[in-house]
């Protein structure tokens, strides 16, 4: 795991975890967004990968990916947005998130490449730790963390290979269903997040379901990191000519809410 991973997850706080997707409503504009989550306060970015078929992911990171993809955006692209985020930001933790086809049609260098590009690990929606050895040997042979992610089905029996060769955190996808659709049930991500903890040292970070700076601070004080993406994603969408700004007021006020939680 790299080193600017497990600091991130080091504070006295929860780590602000945000999400949006590359090429959003442009390159160029990602760009800015990239700068103005780390401004705003974020730990941790989500650095989305756009596909067609994104099936964990709600109407609005849909609506980013077509945004993204319409606009010509490509995970060599993708790349492209990553190594220039590291050239300017070289201490703050990047994720790339999506799903596999992508990854798999880049080819055989795609670890490879996504280390070069300064970029911190991935999470592979539709990977199940079954199927990881070829791509998950790959990007752990290059230091990049494999993040896994726990749901309100996994029960016991599953948790234990969920877990296997997990790195950097654990995702627990507080509701059932797909992204930016329902709140989390604070009570019920308490009682998971506890469940997961007996079982693993690593940091346990809950998204799905968070949307205000009061449901932040809630999460905050139960898990090690919070994670917002499609509040993020819609605050783009709805101000196309400006979404930096928009962007940066909103994560700059879940980041207070978080530290006020502490």
């Amino acid at each position: 795991m790299s080193e600017r991973l497990s600091a991130a997850f080091r504070k006295n706080r929860a780590a602000l975890v945000t999400f949006v997707t590359a090429g959003d409503p442009s390159a160029e504009k990602t760009g800015d967004i990239l700068d103005a989550l780390v401004e705003g306060g974020a730990d941790v970015i989500e650095l989305g990968m756009p596909f067609t078929d994104p099936m964990a992911d709600g109407p609005s990171i849909q609506a980013g990916s077509l945004r993204a993809l319409k606009g010509g955006m490509t995970l060599k692209g993708t790349l492209e947005i990553a190594r220039a985020f590291r050239g300017r930001h070289p201490d703050v933790p990047l994720i790339l998130m999506g799903y596999l086809n992508p990854a798999l049609a880049y080819g055989p260098h795609f670890a490879r490449d996504a280390a070069a590009a300064g970029v911190d690990g991935l999470i592979l929606v539709d990977l199940p730790p079954e199927e990881d050895a070829e791509l998950g040997g790959a990007l752990r042979g290059e230091g990049l963390s494999l993040v896994r992610l726990a749901t309100p089905t996994t029960d016991r029996n599953r948790l234990p290979a969920v877990l296997e060769g997990a790195s950097g955190f654990l995702y627990y996808v507080s509701v059932a269903g797909v992204t930016g659709t329902r709140a989390a049930d604070t009570a019920d991500v308490a009682e998971a997040v506890g469940r997961i903890k007996a079982e693993t040292d690593l940091p346990v970070a809950v998204g799905f379901g968070i949307r205000t700076a009061e449901q932040a601070a809630d999460i905050a004080r139960i898990a090690d990191g919070v994670v917002v993406g499609s509040a993020i994603v819609d605050l783009i969408g709805e101000n196309a000519a400006d979404p930096a700004t928009a962007v940066r007021n909103y994560v700059t006020k879940l980041s207070q809410a978080i530290e006020t939680a502490a």
